[in-house]
């Protein structure tokens, strides 16, 4: 499956804002946005015009989709299948790109960033009901428990990462065991619950173009 190779720090330079895309390196003085917070490349600096109407919208669907490490193809995917729903389209894809098993990996503490979430996944470390599932989109349900496999427990980055997640708050549509690592998914994730500086409106209104 195709995938972005690149640096990620890069992407939130691009955007101008923190994707976290790198796990605990975003949260620390670290972060490449911290020290140069302008667009990559050798005219990065001049590059201060103010984004309007289109490049606006298409600033935000950009975010989005790197946000979740998303596709184009795979993005535009989600966002017919959610205004072809009963519902808030916006809303509906939003949903769906937090019911991706490698984000419902990460917001569990299976990983520290949902690139590293997607590495757990493709590698067979988690489990959905019991059974291994190693495609990073597949859509959790309601009643879905997620699991790390017994031989992937003693990893050093699902220790990590774990260690991190439980002295962090969890989402309130999810539920977790770090005992067991062992987590389950209580409800679809609402609008409310998915704290992420993204503006859905503004996509649906690119797409609706």
């Amino acid at each position: 499956m195709a995938r972005y190779t690149g640096a990620v720090c890069r992407l939130c330079r691009r955007e101008g804002t923190k994707l976290f895309l790198k796990g605990t390196k975003c949260a620390s003085d670290r972060c490449p946005l911290e020290k140069r917070n302008f667009p990559p490349g050798q005219h990065g600096k001049d590059r201060k015009a103010k984004i309007v109407g289109y490049g606006l919208q298409l600033h935000e669907k950009q975010k989005a989709k790197r946000m979740y490490f998303t596709l184009e193809s795979q993005f535009r995917e989600y966002y017919e299948k959610a205004n072809r729903a009963t519902g808030v389209t916006g809303e509906l894809l939003l949903q769906q790109l937090e019911r991706r098993l490698d984000n419902v990996a990460f917001r569990l503490g299976f990983a520290i960033s949902r690139r590293q979430a997607r590495q757990v996944v493709r590698h067979g470390h988690v489990t959905v009901n019991g059974r291994k599932v190693n495609i990073p989109s597949f859509q959790v349900n309601a009643g879905d428990e997620i699991a790390i496999r017994e031989s992937a427990k003693k990893m050093l980055i699902v220790e990590q990462a774990a260690q991190y997640a439980s002295s962090n708050p969890l989402p309130v549509w999810l539920e977790m065991n770090f005992d067991t690592l062992t987590g389950r998914v209580l409800t679809l994730p609402k609008r409310k619950d998915i704290n992420l500086p993204i503006n859905e409106q503004l996509i649906v209104e690119l797409y609706s173009k």
